[in-house]
């Protein structure tokens, strides 16, 4: 496809200095469902998962000095109804709009699928999969078992992976604290399951879940994470604290784990300009000659560095990515 060459390219190019927003969502602002349609210009003030497009996506973009994103679907700005039928088709509808922007955009987005085992059924999840990334040329493909209600290590689960495995590609999966659906067990069990493939894990363990409640997740991710480096993690939509935690004990435990995690907004869920700016302060202070770091920073100064603030913006995506090709 001209689109992926154009972008294969472009990443080759420039793998050392690109910043990558990891997780963001774009939509079809011009033909959402009716009701959305309405609420998004009537509402000036916010609301949760307020649809952005490809063209908002990129002025937040030069804003916040983001050269590239990985973009999916939203799924507030996709109607599920009763009929599985016509869900296919909405979804179907919202992943072609990301492989048009891409496509006319393809230096600055690369996209990903969507698919859905529950409001679709397993063969149309199967079967939009194997549209993704057989016609549109995407590498990931997405599933949300939280929002969609659906175990993480179920039946339909392992075949969607399975069959997105097979097509070349490798799943991506909404993995936090906010619901039960995505416990750190089921993610255990897919490292497991699928050991020697990637399991690209987004917001490692954050999500909507209260500070109290994810305390548990946050320490359990970053554990397993450690221990099996098949894990990927999109560090997004997570408390500051535990990312500079997470950054600092995946940097000192050295490859593969210091490549294994990826900096993102969630946008438009959260904004870009901020999340980027924070994470850019952080890695100023911790690289920083006179940091006052706690004890693990300062006994391992020599591995905080300008590369590793590099890695972590942009160049641990980038690599991973052109990997898939």
């Amino acid at each position: 496809m001209e689109y992926v060459n154009k972008q294969l390219a472009f990443l080759k190019a420039n793998v050392n200095n690109l910043t990558i927003d990891a997780d963001t969502h774009i939509s079809d602002i011009e033909n959402l469902n009716e009701k959305l349609l309405k609420k998004l210009h009537s509402t000036r003030n916010y609301y949760h998962g307020k649809p952005i497009s490809a063209e908002e996506l990129l002025w937040e973009m030069q804003a916040s000095g983001v050269d590239m994103c990985l973009t999916w679907q939203n799924p507030a700005a996709t109607v599920y109804k009763s009929n599985k039928k016509e869900n296919f088709e909405a979804l179907l509808k919202a992943n072609t709009y990301i492989f048009e922007s891409a496509s006319k955009y393809p230096e600055k987005f690369i996209p990903a699928g969507w698919t859905d085992p529950k409001a679709l059924e397993t063969e149309d999840a199967l079967k939009l999969a194997e549209i993704c990334v057989n016609e549109f040329g995407f590498k990931i493909i997405k599933l949300n078992p939280a929002q969609n209600e659906f175990m993480l290590d179920s039946n339909d689960v392992v075949k969607v992976f399975e069959k997105i495995y097979s097509l070349g590609a490798i799943p991506a999966f909404h993995f936090a604290a906010d619901t039960p659906y995505t416990p750190v067990s089921a993610l255990e069990k897919l490292a497991i399951n699928f050991a020697g493939k990637p399991l690209l894990a987004v917001h490692m363990g954050g999500g909507g879940s209260s500070y109290t409640e994810g305390e548990k997740i946050y320490d359990a991710a970053r554990k397993i994470g450690l221990e099996y480096s098949n894990i990927k993690y999109i560090q997004s939509a997570k408390r500051d604290t535990h990312m500079e935690s997470d950054f600092i004990r995946y940097q000192i435990a050295g490859e593969p784990y210091s490549k294994n995690i990826f900096c993102a907004s969630d946008a438009p869920y959260g904004r870009q300009s901020w999340n980027f700016g924070g994470f850019k302060a952080m890695f100023k202070t911790l690289i920083h000659e006179d940091s006052h770091q706690d004890k693990r920073v300062e006994e391992n100064k020599k591995v905080f560095n300008d590369e590793m603030q590099k890695n972590f913006l942009g160049r641990n995506f980038a690599e991973f990515y052109l990997g898939l090709h």
